[in-house]
């Protein structure tokens, strides 16, 4: 890197933790004339300036915290660790974050914004952060952090470099999102589909399935012992554990948790073998193993809201459970449903998996190319 001059960034930047006006609660405004209230949160789909906020304080509070202005950088010091943004409005910052403002005019801000998310410097946060219990950025480390750069000239020019190789980073990264998604929504429009006879007979679960749940049997997580047979929750395993008190095919409904309404997750899954399931899953055992999983495609096809309770704490009963209505065509009708579910689902998951690992690779192509622009390789 020749001709690149090496500072600490203490020596490039003036840095300050911001603070946070306590209790919160009594500070936060709806009035426009309110202070942006600056959280993690704002940075959600974020990846580089900050426009505006959720919420705002009242001026009273800003002796308690830290005013930043257009231009500054703030950098995440606990949760989202070492992220980098540049602020595009003003506003205040909790102690979650620390203000960046620059002490001298060579200074580019878009470059040092990439230099900041680069790991070249965030390796060094991360080593200076490593064995603390909970991993904490602070002025004295980040002023200590040695950063290298060139003329102001040189770079804007190498902004001008990455931002051209970023765009078309991007462009696929968001084709590669557009087919995810497409390949999910694929998948659910045929799922739907697949339910839509109008002539099949309509039961209520409760009629087609064995409830097993007076068997399940939750064990705390201190009184758990280390083993070979999976624990089972709402959403699937969640350890494992040295005894089982089901071996045989059955079907897992969520009781509680989020995800009932949420769905991030199936709220239905099949289990074989030897295991453990614990209070939060419903366990449903089925005469045939298509129908269970037939009822398995079904239940995670469909908007259960009407069935839960609670909004806070989103629960489906066991007595409701029984009563949602399926529908209950031929076992020979089932079979041919799963066949051709079972081989979309396989199709969809494969091309999931080129999408993600395309996802994941664009990720280090990124980390790669600010490796180099920031070690003289470029």
């Amino acid at each position: 890197m020749k001709n690149w001059q090496t500072k600490k960034l203490g020596e490039i930047f003036q840095i300050e933790r911001g603070g946070s006006p306590r209790p919160i609660e009594s500070f936060l405004t709806t009035d426009e004339n309110g202070i942006n209230w600056i959280k993690i949160g704002d940075t959600k789909n974020i990846t580089k300036y900050i426009y505006k906020t959720e919420e705002k304080i009242k001026p009273s509070g800003l002796n308690k915290t830290r005013l930043v202005k257009e231009g500054d950088f703030i950098l995440s010091n606990s949760m989202s660790f070492g992220r980098p943004y540049i602020m595009k409005t003003t506003g205040a910052i909790h102690d979650g974050w620390l203000v960046l403002r620059k002490k001298q005019s060579d200074i580019d801000k878009d470059f040092f914004y990439y230099l900041l998310g680069s790991p070249v410097v965030f390796d060094q946060f991360d080593n200076l952060a490593a064995g603390s219990t909970v991993r904490n950025l602070n002025t004295k480390l980040v002023a200590s952090i040695d950063v290298s750069f060139p003329s102001l000239v040189e770079q804007k020019l190498i902004v001008k470099i990455l931002d051209n190789i970023f765009r078309k980073i991007e462009k696929v990264r968001e084709n590669a999102e557009r087919n995810l998604q497409n390949s999910r929504e694929l998948f659910e429009s045929y799922l739907q589909k697949s339910f839509s006879n109008s002539g099949w007979d309509i039961k209520n679960l409760g009629d087609v399935c064995e409830n097993l749940d007076s068997k399940r049997i939750p064990v705390t997580k201190r009184d758990r012992v280390n083993g070979n047979y999976p624990y089972y929750g709402a959403s699937g395993i969640v350890d494992y554990v040295n005894d089982y008190i089901f071996d045989e095919d059955l079907l897992l409904v969520s009781e509680d948790g989020a995800n009932l309404l949420a769905r991030t997750y199936p709220i239905a899954f099949s289990i074989l073998g030897k295991s453990w399931v614990n209070n939060h899953a419903h366990v449903l055992r089925f005469k045939k193993r298509e129908t269970q999983k037939f009822y398995e495609y079904y239940l995670n096809s469909i908007d259960l809201a009407s069935y839960v309770s609670g909004m806070a704490q989103p629960k489906l009963n066991q007595g409701t459970l029984n009563l949602i209505k399926v529908p209950s065509p031929s076992v020979e009708e089932q079979r041919e449903i799963v066949k051709k579910l079972d081989g979309l689902s396989g199709e969809t998951r494969k091309l999931e998996e080129i999408y993600k690992q395309k996802l994941a690779d664009l990720e280090e192509l990124k980390k790669s190319v600010l490796q180099k622009a920031f070690s003289g390789e470029m």
